[in-house]
């Protein structure tokens, strides 16, 4: 799963991008393009993990992985061919949600492209750049579905019923993921259409260092936006940010605390996306390794299963499940076993947050 940040040029974007990814896991070429955006992998801090690893020794930890693209620098008219235009509208097609950083700092040694401030006039920008694309997708996609469903192709029918709703959507000035179904189904049909205003927004608020909380009016100014769409904000100085990034831990720790902060904004951004995606984390824990692995919300256990060898979820018996709770209480697996905690779950067990499970299997 991934997600793509996005954002006018000059709002930190690929200052945000690098000190996220500076954790030591190596970007990469996105291969789907000639002008490639990075790709980094971004692990999602989780305390549970130092927690089990109080009480079962193990060689290493490995966090859950969140996958980012930093996407260039979007401008007005890039639903025309502008700047990269189509190549930069495909990049954030094939992501899962998007990153959207919004400046909220002044600086006059780095210009706006627009000349001055505005979180919410930039933030409009970009709506309208994907919405007219996704209206011109809509379009033409609607003239194809309406010759196929004429010869009666019930799949076709349902495409023209879908991309219809769509475009009243569009046309009212409104974004695909306004519609927000509450029908799994409907919300899933939706998806599939591959929209660019479909998809998911957290917006970034890019921050001056002497408002690290994000109190400022445009950072409140982008809240009572993201309010109004049902979306989230995470205020973060991408400066600060960089610089920390580039510590050891010692360092890091005491810069947090002479910036009144308990934990890098960054970690909070990693939590936020992670989430925004339907993502949440089971653990497994033994004497090589304790690690997070990332499941959709609402994943069963053979699914989770699978997420580690399509053979475990294929061969699926059984999966042996205790809370990191009750290892805090029982201070061991084998003492939970022996007080009857262990819980034993088939293959419709639903998987909760923060499972550590042993699965069984046969293949």
């Amino acid at each position: 799963m991934e997600a793509g940040i996005v954002g006018l040029p000059n709002v930190g974007k690929s200052t945000l991008f690098n000190a996220l990814t500076a954790a030591g896991i190596a970007s990469e070429n996105y291969p789907f393009c000639t002008i490639e955006p990075n790709v980094g992998a971004v692990p999602v801090p989780d305390s549970r993990l130092a927690t089990i690893q109080k009480y079962i020794q193990t060689q290493k930890v490995i966090p859950a992985v969140l996958q980012l693209v930093d996407i260039a620098g979007i401008v007005r008219g890039a639903s025309e061919g502008e700047g990269l235009g189509n190549k930069f509208l495909s990049h954030i097609r094939n992501v899962d949600a998007i990153v959207h950083v919004v400046r909220c700092f002044e600086d006059d040694d780095i210009t706006h492209v627009d000349g001055s401030v505005d979180p919410i006039r930039d933030i409009e920008t970009i709506d309208t750049e994907l919405m007219l694309a996704d209206l011109e997708s809509v379009t033409n996609s609607l003239d194809k579905a309406r010759r196929t469903a004429r010869s009666g192709d019930k799949d076709a029918k349902r495409r023209v019923e879908l991309l219809e709703v769509c475009k009243t959507v569009l046309d009212d000035g409104n974004p695909v993921r306004s519609l927000n179904p509450e029908d799994p189904t409907l919300r899933k049909e939706i998806n599939g259409l591959q929209l660019l205003t479909s998809k998911r927004v957290l917006y970034v608020a890019n921050i001056e260092e002497d408002d690290l909380e994000g109190t400022g009016q445009h950072v409140q100014r982008v809240r009572e936006r993201a309010t109004q769409e049902g979306g989230e904000v995470v205020p973060v100085c991408a400066r600060l940010e960089a610089e920390l990034a580039e510590l050891d831990a010692e360092d890091q720790q005491e810069m947090l605390e002479s910036v009144g902060l308990a934990e890098p904004a960054l970690a909070v951004l990693a939590r936020a996306a992670y989430k925004l995606l339907g993502l949440e984390s089971y653990f497994t824990a033994g004497e090589k390794e304790i690690r997070a692995w990332t499941i959709p919300i609402g994943a069963t256990a053979p699914q989770a299963a699978g997420v580690i060898h399509t053979d475990f979820e294929r061969g699926f018996i059984r999966a042996e499940v205790y809370a990191v709770d009750e290892l805090v209480q029982y201070e061991s697996e084998k003492a939970i076993r022996e007080a009857g905690k262990l819980r034993v779950e088939g293959k419709d067990y639903v998987m909760q947050d923060g499972d550590v499970c042993h699965f069984l299997f046969n293949v």
